[in-house]
């Protein structure tokens, strides 16, 4: 399987490193600056927890002290060990007191270095195997049932309501499905801070919430054990709170996040400074909690011609790669993304998916590549909606893709009834089934069509990393190449929450975690 189409070596080596020297250049940004969600998620790795009267949470009430005092750019571990040491406190009583106006840590005399590690590194390192303990847990699930040998069919549940999402979500579990992924409700990202509690409102999906996030995994826990399957669960790890989002699944045992550099810059109007350095700190916390990551390259098709624009998105898939492996997240756990989404009106149009799809498996064979399924062309005909999904779960079992997002015959009508999941899920059963060793019984064409289109895709993508090497990545956001969407570097939400590190700062975290995988 993984060298069936004749690929340029010299085209993926040369891609490659253009991306590697993109990312190591970016890092050296990333590694100088902090940003405000950065701090809020050190302070709820730290036990910070919980909401004000006005249903402020606590990590962002001491994140905008430090902001308001201007000395954010020590960090947070620095400014509450340094409390610590001083007051003999726990951080969550000090964040009850900062509330209160009880306690300034502007004001605090400041402590040694020492004395402020020796109170932060215990708690730190109690949040730490926390965590190792529910990677261990989700191991124990998997010794116990086994895992997947082909593509986990993945679902998604999106009424708004918590208990809602659950009733859906075992449902989906009973007919089938492995990975149930949580819709996160319409402009959630764009809030610069996560809601608290368990809710029952939200439009277009559910909000991210630590406690919902509980009670799902309990849930498909409960469903798991019935089935004597492990059921993963799946959120989003994006917008403005993404390293937050990233700590309150490794506490509450995520298994998959939606974690890409550049789907907030591009989709969300997120500025492109606070997004680099805010997915760098949420990857090394996917990393060592074990969660696959799903990035969005799926997305850029939705924007832009996936006949025209293919090598975009195979330059994107390369340069997170190697953003995610500058954070510590290794090549089994990137869930790198593409679509099914070239126009049925194109002539041999299943035969460029194919090519596109062998390609990106043979590029990046460790990785358990995330295929999203058509919704672009997708026009209310349910006959023909349920035959482009048919064609789509063929080319996943030809090609060994791993996170199988099932296209619903209804996409473009409604959210899908619970009988849709089943149908879908029936679909991609019938076909996984029927053609489970089909790809390794096919060989491709020597300088067909498929042959011929992988290399020309890879040849401009190739192309494209070297133009962004010596651009830049800010400078290649700014001029539009992704997905036909121009940032500024300057623009978008949220960069007056980015931040230079002082000479202090210290992250306890990045330290305990970076390159320590639990998956």
């Amino acid at each position: 399987m993984q060298n069936k189409l004749n690929l340029n070596k010299a085209l993926v080596d040369g891609a490659r490193q253009s991306a590697k020297h993109i990312a190591e250049d970016t890092q050296a940004f990333i590694d100088i600056h902090t940003t405000v969600t950065v701090e809020r998620a050190v302070c709820r790795l730290l036990g910070i927890d919980g909401v004000n009267d006005f249903e402020v949470p606590l990590p962002n009430v001491v994140v905008n002290h430090l902001t308001d005092r201007g000395i954010l750019s020590g960090g947070a571990a620095f400014y509450i060990g340094n409390a610590m040491a001083a007051t003999g406190l726990s951080p969550q009583e000090i964040a009850e007191k900062i509330d209160k106006c009880e306690l300034d840590l502007a004001a605090i005399a400041p402590q040694t270095n020492e004395e402020i590690r020796a109170k932060i590194m215990p708690v730190a390192m109690a949040t730490v195997e926390r965590i190792r303990g529910n990677a261990a847990k989700r191991n124990e699930f998997l010794s116990e049932y086994g895992d997947k040998e082909g593509p986990y069919l993945y679902v998604i549940v999106a009424t708004g309501n918590i208990y809602e999402d659950i009733t859906q979500a075992k449902a989906a579990a009973k007919q089938g499905a492995d990975i149930i992924a949580v819709i996160r409700t319409t402009g959630q990202s764009l809030l610069d801070y996560v809601p608290y509690g368990a809710t029952t409102e939200g439009f277009g999906g559910t909000y991210a919430t630590q406690e919902n996030f509980r009670l799902m995994r309990e849930a498909l826990d409960e469903v798991g054990r019935e089935e004597k399957r492990y059921i993963r669960l799946c959120n989003y790890c994006s917008g403005l709170c993404m390293p937050e989002i990233a700590a309150m699944g490794a506490l509450e045992r995520l298994d998959v996040m939606l974690n890409d550099a550049l789907y907030g810059i591009l989709f969300r109007d997120i500025n492109m400074q606070r997004t680099i350095v805010d997915q760098y700190f949420s990857r090394v916390i996917n990393s060592f909690a074990g969660v696959i990551i799903n990035t969005g390259e799926d997305n850029y098709l939705t924007t832009a011609d996936a006949v025209e624009e293919a090598h975009t998105v195979l330059a994107s898939q390369f340069l997170n790669e190697q953003f995610a492996l500058c954070a510590g997240l290794p090549e089994e756990q990137q869930g790198l993304g593409h679509a099914f989404e070239i126009s049925p009106d194109v002539e041999n149009g299943f035969l460029y998916e194919l090519a596109q799809a062998q390609m990106a498996r043979q590029i990046f064979p460790k990785a358990p590549l995330k295929y999203m399924p058509p919704t672009k062309f997708m026009t209310g005909n349910i006959f023909r909606g349920h035959v482009q999904d048919a064609l789509f779960n063929m080319v996943t079992i030809l090609t060994g893709q791993k996170l199988h997002l099932l296209g619903m015959l209804t996409e473009a009508i409604h959210t899908p009834f619970m009988s849709d999941r089943a149908l879908s899920i029936e679909n991609a059963q019938y076909i996984f089934r029927t053609m489970k060793d089909l790809g390794d019984d096919i060989s491709f064409k020597e300088g067909g069509i498929m042959e011929t289109r992988a290399n020309d895709v890879l040849a401009k993508a190739a192309k494209l990393l070297g133009e962004i090497e010596h651009m830049g990545l800010f400078a290649t956001l700014e001029k539009g190449i992704f997905a036909d969407i121009k940032r500024s570097r300057e623009g978008g939400k949220g960069l007056s929450g980015v931040v230079v590190k002082s000479d202090d700062y210290f992250n306890p975290f990045v330290e305990l975690m970076k390159g320590g995988v639990n998956g």
